[in-house]
């Protein structure tokens, strides 16, 4: 795979990642009712996520509620809040380092190996972007596991279990990783030996030429 090749496909899968840890983070199925235990029907199925929190009926109609205050939140709310606001915004400035430092846009490549660089660090701030997604969606978890397997009167049938919003998030810490990766590949060192090879070959090959 080219280095111009290599770059779009980390590009795209960075992007990707970025889109899906922004619909992680605006989604409410961060966890949900779970359904272990015993067969009980229930008519209202509970969903929480980030911001909010909803309750679906039966008959389809879904009514969500936003977070009264922000102080009150579990402390691991807060801090997959935090973590998912710096992994977006990281994946933003990431987009736009990228763009400018890959060899398929026109913007500055006049300096390849400077280009290169810019991709380097589009690369790894599309890293950044994706450890954070990956921290705040595992402390999440972690504390959905505690409460699910801790001794409780609370019936099993009642309590919450992994919502679809914490696979998707994993899911984009994946891609955005292996986007940032992909990246980084770039090699500037590479590039500038070419040039130099390239500027020592050409007066020689007009000398044997006249």
């Amino acid at each position: 795979m080219g280095g111009g090749a290599r770059q779009l496909g980390g590009f795209l899968a960075a992007l990707a990642g970025w889109v899906a840890a922004l619909a992680a983070a605006v989604l409410p199925q961060w966890r949900q009712s779970s359904y272990a235990g015993d067969a009980i029907i229930t008519a209202v199925g509970l969903h929480e996520g980030l911001w909010m929190s909803c309750a679906a009926q039966s008959t389809g109609q879904v009514q969500c509620r936003l977070h009264d205050s922000l102080l009150s939140l579990d402390v691991h709310i807060q801090t997959s809040r935090a973590l998912m606001v710096i992994s977006l915004l990281l994946g933003f400035f990431g987009i736009i380092v990228s763009v400018v430092g890959m060899k398929c846009t026109k913007v500055g490549e006049e300096d390849p190996v400077t280009k290169s660089r810019i991709a380097v660090a589009g690369g790894v701030l599309f890293i950044l972007s994706g450890l954070c997604s990956l921290a705040a969606v595992s402390l999440y978890a972690t504390q959905v596991t505690y409460e699910f397997f801790r001794e409780s009167t609370i019936p099993i049938n009642a309590r919450y279990e992994f919502g679809s919003s914490l696979f998707v998030g994993w899911g984009a810490a994946g891609l955005s990783v292996l986007g940032g990766a992909l990246l980084c590949c770039s090699c500037p060192a590479k590039e500038r030996r070419g040039q130099q090879y390239q500027r020592q070959s050409q007066p020689s090959t007009a000398r044997e030429f006249v």
